[in-house]
């Protein structure tokens, strides 16, 4: 730290607090461990090998992305801290855009992933007799692919382009719309589980 930098962090009264890398990659282990379990846990359950458990794992996926990414951007970050690896700053960058791309998709992915689920729910709900008509295993590997494939080009263009603000618009419209999506779809199945048992409890007083 620099004379300046220690005198406007002292006016402005904040306290920088370093965290150890080595917490960011215990996280990071756990976190790949438990998505990794319940990625196992619905591949050997044959009980669980339905539209809705596979939209799951796919969750869990997108969410052992991320998990990889930290690993693999800590193990390198205490790799270069302590002398053991000596990266060139064109490979760090690349290195980098990779670790970026990952973390969009897997947000991205993971965000589609949820409104999917709610959908696939509400389904169940709103849909009960015709549920293995509307939601086939072919209809969801299909959805999973298109998820998964607008998540890797969307993520890849965000990284390319991320100095453009049309790039953080379409991100907050994106988190804004799925957000907007999963609370109608589940406040509408909520209303209907309250009307629902308002009806039993008036046809058990009858």
């Amino acid at each position: 730290e620099t004379n300046s930098t220690v005198g406007e962090r002292n006016s402005l009264g904040c306290v920088q607090i370093r965290i150890p890398q080595e917490l960011f990659l215990a996280l990071g282990l756990i976190s790949l461990v438990e998505n990794i379990l319940v990625v196992l846990a619905i591949i050997k359950n044959r009980n669980l090998h339905s539209p809705m458990y596979y939209f799951i794992c796919c969750l869990a996926v997108s969410d052992m992305l991320v998990s990889v990414s930290n690993v693999v951007e800590t193990i390198f970050m205490l790799l270069n801290d302590h002398d053991l690896m000596a990266v060139h700053p064109g490979m760090l960058r690349h290195l980098d855009n990779v670790i970026d791309v990952m973390i969009c998709s897997s947000v991205m992915s993971s965000l589609s992933f949820l409104c999917t689920i709610a959908a696939d729910r509400y389904i169940t709900i709103f849909y009960a007799l015709r549920y293995h008509s509307i939601m086939t295993t072919q209809r969801a590997v299909t959805i999973i692919v298109v998820v998964w494939l607008a998540s890797i080009t969307s993520s890849i263009l965000f990284i390319v382009y991320h100095t453009d603000n049309a790039v953080i618009v379409c991100l907050v419209t994106f988190f804004c719309t799925t957000l907007v999506f999963n609370a109608v779809l589940y406040l509408h199945m909520f209303l209907l589980a309250h009307v629902h048992s308002r009806r039993i409890v008036a046809f058990n007083k009858s």
